[in-house]
C-alpha cells in the first residue's frame, strides 16, 4: 500500500516569510507551489522549485484566486472564463520556471477559496478542470471527493488525484469544516496522525457535525501555513510508515 503525502508551499511573498518550507520538504513527497496571485512571487517559485529538486519532492501547480490580501482565502465574483484564464496564466507561470529546472509538473490543485468555490459551485468547477486539461491532458487535478470538482472532471475526463486532509476538520457530506468553525483546523501531529492511518487503511474519517465521511484518498495534505506543519508531516510520515505503508508521489 502506498500514499502520497502533499503540502502547499512557496507561500512567502517578498519580506513576507510563509511556512518553513525547508523542514516541511523532508516528510512530503509532493508540493504544490503558489503561483503568485494568492501568494509567492517569481523568487519565491523559482527558489521553492530549486528546493524541491534538491529534496526530489515532485512539484505541482497552485493557483488561487487573485487575493494577496486575503491569503486567497476569500470567494472573489470571478466569472467562469476568468477562473478558466487565470489558471492558465499561473500555470504557465510555474510552468515556466519549472522547464528551466528541467522539473515535470506532477498535477494542478487549486488553493483556498478557490478551491471550496469548486467543491459547491459547478462553472467555477468546470472552468477549473478545463484549463487543467487544456494546458497538458497528462496533467492530473487534485479534488475532494463528493463534489463538483471531481464530477466535472469526471465529465471532461480530467485525470484525478483524489485528496484528503488529516490536519482539517470534515463535515458528514465530506466538504472541509469552515475555517471560522471551532476545531477546523487540527494542530495535534498525533491526532493528524491518527486520522491520516484511519483515511488510508480504513477510508474513513469523522466528521466535526456527527457520522462518518468515506473515502479513499491517493494523497494526503498538510497545509503549509500551519505553524506546525513539519512536525505534524513528519508524524504522519512516521504513523503511516509504521503501518507498512510507502510514501511515494501520485502524480508522475
Amino acid at each position: 500500500m502506498k500514499i502520497d503525502l502533499n503540502a502547499d508551499a512557496g507561500e512567502s511573498f517578498g519580506a513576507f516569510r510563509m511556512g518553513r518550507d525547508e523542514e516541511l520538504f523532508e516528510f512530503i513527497s509532493t508540493v504544490n507551489v503558489a503561483c503568485g496571485f494568492h501568494a509567492g512571487d517569481p523568487l519565491t517559485m523559482q527558489a521553492t522549485l530549486e528546493l524541491a529538486k534538491q529534496k526530489n519532492v515532485a512539484v505541482g501547480a497552485h493557483p488561487g484566486y487573485q487575493d494577496l490580501v486575503g491569503f486567497g482565502r476569500r470567494i472573489l465574483e470571478a466569472t467562469p472564463e476568468q477562473v478558466y484564464a487565470d489558471t492558465v496564466y499561473q500555470v504557465s507561470a510555474l510552468a515556466g520556471f519549472a522547464r528551466l529546472a528541467s522539473i515535470k509538473l506532477s498535477h494542478v490543485k487549486a488553493h483556498g477559496a478557490l478551491s471550496t468555490r469548486a467543491w459547491v459551485h459547478a462553472p467555477t468547477a468546470e472552468a477549473l478542470a478545463r484549463a487543467t486539461k487544456d494546458f497538458d491532458p497528462n496533467l492530473p487535478l487534485m479534488v475532494l471527493p463528493g463534489t463538483f470538482l471531481e464530477s466535472e472532471a469526471q465529465k471532461l475526463n480530467v485525470k484525478m488525484l483524489i485528496e484528503a486532509f488529516p490536519e482539517r476538520a470534515y463535515l458528514k457530506d465530506g466538504r472541509l469544516a469552515p475555517r471560522s468553525m471551532a476545531g477546523s483546523s487540527i494542530h495535534d501531529p498525533k491526532e493528524a496522525a491518527r486520522r491520516a492511518v484511519q483515511m488510508v487503511k480504513f477510508h474513513r474519517v469523522e466528521a466535526i457535525d456527527g457520522g462518518w465521511f468515506e473515502l479513499a484518498p491517493q494523497t494526503l495534505c498538510i497545509h503549509g501555513d500551519n505553524p506546525h506543519a513539519p512536525e505534524i508531516a513528519r508524524e504522519v510520515r512516521a504513523a503511516l510508515e509504521a503501518e507498512g505503508i510507502t510514501i511515494s508521489n501520485a502524480g508522475l
